[in-house]
């Protein structure tokens, strides 16, 4: 099989690949999360509360970086391969974590499983384009964006668990046996495929922009808190960390295939959509990494309690998304949503800067409740309106270019939360501890023993961490705002029968970050198009295409060219054995095409006339011009895009004679 043909693949074998590479996918994306529930007792056990944001955030920047590289290397050598190898990193990596003794080899440890996760994630969604038929594209890469979205928001209930009833390890230590089981299932099912041609790294903008975040961030995180904000050491950092975007900008301008093009922020949707993204996943990891911390301190609930009471947020951001995305897609009018999401954001981020020791847990609810609202408003419409805007050549970069932005603002958000949290608590806890016993200073570091200690002794210690959570959200309501006043500069633009289809996944506004292959966004665009449909309209293309061929043996045809294109002969038992029938089901097909002229069989082997062929390449027209009347508004920059938009659809419109007709086949068995 050459490196550009799809596996010809069961129904069965298709679930399979898609179970092993949902599992990939869930355990990069728990691990995004399910810490923030255990960080109380993680610094209880190891110290170093100053580093506690740092268990996130250096996850987080590995994984950013890594997703950008794993793309082009799975190109090069592979996607099962950078796959399987991504899975041994962070299994690797997650033993590391589990087996830490202290802060900074947990960080490290967090780095290395940050590396394997970005490498699971851009894989995963590359590997449903290598192996799923495009009629079923959409709904498999809309599942994996929802479980994605699912399984970073509920790891803080199943991190509470680990260390409520194990221990904190153990929420690393389980992911060894479900990678194992990914290891096993992606060497058995995963196609090995590499993309023709050699493609461009652009090393220097990849590690440019990965030390000028981290010098940023390291700025951000110890200013004020390890070193004064005027110390040599932050003003070091903040100065390498200008001097690295600003040379980051240089070469990105300069450079062949630059992994964020500079051109795009001359598109006024991008760069809002990019700013939008980037402060939604700041509030939305920065929030959920730190109110565990504050129900556990100030509620005194346990980790798994602090976990499910998270869950109203989640509940409010599902519930919005979905919201607005059937809005959307209905009107096809997206401006006002995240108009009202940052406003909204903002209202949740100060309710919930007033939360107290006494504020009743009904309250609380509502306030996070609010919050998701905000988020789930935000984050749906934004790569849909950046897709719909973009010339086609920068579809796949900018579709990237969004899911980058929102994994740095996690970061960030992350990083600074704690920050402001470390910074306000030190003096504060001091200050609650004074006079106070060794032991009730040890004590007031664990949230199990703080509530234990008599009343008197406690209440100054919760209420010290409770004033630095809500110093924490008071600050971060500015950045709320900020979004709020970006979103009001979106400008409105008619989404296309496509983006209109995509808006009712609420996997899109969750989805990990994906591909920069224009082609696969286009064609994911494309099965998000046919789904929407509905069924009848592939008789209605193979109808208009002028075949004289029916549908039972356009269907044979079909499975005779798809056969012979990737295995070099069409075999009848293997056909059969492809869809789980018995050969002498689908016999009668093939006879009646022999017979029509357009086929002929020896022994089980058939293989298509010429006159067959001349019948395929009416279908292949009829589906080329089904794509250029539905995708006709298609964003393009000149007769350069509009080149590479008629080659894509031309390869797509081939993948369709494979594809659908096998689907609008009477004999066909499904």
């Amino acid at each position: 099989m050459s490196s550009s043909e799809a596996p010809v693949l069961s129904r069965r074998q298709i679930n399979t690949v898609f179970v092993a590479i949902l599992l990939g996918l869930l355990l990069a994306a728990l691990d995004q999360t399910i810490v923030s529930t255990a960080l109380p007792t993680i610094v209880a056990d190891l110290g170093g509360a100053g580093h506690m944001s740092w268990v996130v955030t250096a996850y987080l920047l590995a994984e950013t970086v890594a997703t950008v590289l794993a793309g082009k290397f799975g190109d090069l050598f592979g996607r099962k391969l950078v796959f399987q190898v991504s899975t041994i990193v962070f299994v690797g990596g997650s033993a590391l974590c589990g087996l830490a003794n202290d802060m900074i080899f947990l960080i490290a440890a967090r780095i290395v499983q940050g590396v394997g996760a970005g490498g699971l994630m851009v894989t995963a969604m590359a590997l449903i384009a290598d192996v799923i038929p495009l009629r079923d594209r959409g709904r498999y890469q809309g599942a994996l964006g929802a479980v994605f979205g699912v399984t970073t928001v509920v790891g803080p209930t199943l991190g509470g668990l680990f260390t409520d009833h194990l221990s904190w390890r153990w929420a690393f230590y389980v992911n060894v046996p479900v990678a194992i089981v990914v290891l096993a299932m992606s060497a058995r099912t995963l196609p090995s495929r590499r993309a023709e041609g050699r493609p461009i790294i652009d090393f220097p903008g990849i590690a440019l922009v990965a030390a000028g975040a981290s010098s940023l961030i390291l700025g951000l995180s110890w200013g004020g808190n390890q070193y004064a904000w005027d110390s040599p050491t932050i003003l070091g950092l903040f100065s390498a960390a200008v001097v690295l975007l600003v040379s980051f900008v240089v070469v990105e301008r300069k450079a062949r295939e630059p992994m964020l093009p500079m051109r795009l922020f001359g598109n006024s949707v991008f760069t809002v959509c990019s700013t939008l993204s980037f402060i939604v996943g700041f509030a939305m990891l920065g929030a959920m990494t730190f109110l565990p911390t504050y129900l556990q301190y100030v509620k005194g609930v346990s980790a798994t309690a602090s976990g499910v009471r998270t869950l109203p947020m989640v509940v409010g951001l599902f519930a919005m998304s979905i919201l607005s995305g059937n809005v959307i897609s209905r009107t096809g009018r997206y401006r006002v949503f995240p108009i009202i999401g940052g406003a909204v954001m903002a209202l949740g981020l100060f309710l919930m800067s007033t939360m107290h020791r006494g504020t009743s847990a009904w309250l609380e609810s509502l306030y996070m409740f609010v919050l998701g609202l905000g988020i789930g408003l935000s984050m749906q419409v934004l790569t849909i309106a950046v897709q719909n805007t973009v010339p086609y050549a920068d579809l796949g970069t900018a579709t990237s270019g969004v899911t980058f932005f929102r994994t740095l603002g996690s970061s960030f958000g992350t990083a600074i939360f704690g920050t402001l949290y470390a910074n306000h608590l030190a003096p504060a806890l001091a200050k609650a501890l004074t006079g106070a016993e060794a032991s009730t200073a040890s004590a007031a570091q664990n949230p199990e023993l703080l509530r234990q200690l008599p009343p008197v002794t406690a209440v100054p210690i919760i209420d010290a961490y409770a004033h630095s959570i809500d110093y924490v959200f008071r600050w971060v309501v500015p950045v709320a705002v900020l979004g709020f006043v970006v979103a009001l500069f979106l400008k409105e633009v008619p989404l296309r029968g496509s983006a209109r289809a995509a808006a009712t996944d609420v996997g899109e506004g969750f989805s990990p970050p994906a591909s920069d292959d224009r082609l696969s966004q286009l064609e994911r665009a494309v099965s998000d198009t046919m789904r929407n449909r509905g069924p009848d309209f592939r008789e209605h293309v193979l109808a208009e295409s002028g075949t004289s061929m029916p549908p039972g043996q356009a269907w044979a045809a079909g499975q005779t060219h798809l056969h012979t294109r990737v295995r070099g002969h069409a075999h009848l038992p293997s056909i059969a054995k492809r869809h789980r029938v018995p050969h002498e089901v689908i016999q009668p097909a093939f006879t009646e095409l022999c017979a029509a002229g357009y086929a002929e069989q020896e022994g089980d082997t058939v293989r298509l006339t010429p006159a067959g062929q001349e019948q395929l390449g009416r279908i292949q027209h009829a589906w080329r011009e089904w794509l250029d009347a539905n995708l006709d508004d298609i964003t393009l920059a000149g007769p350069e895009d509009r080149a590479l938009l008629d080659k894509a659809l031309s390869n797509i419109a081939g993948k369709l004679v494979d594809d659908e007709t096998s689907f609008t086949s009477t004999p066909s068995p499904r």
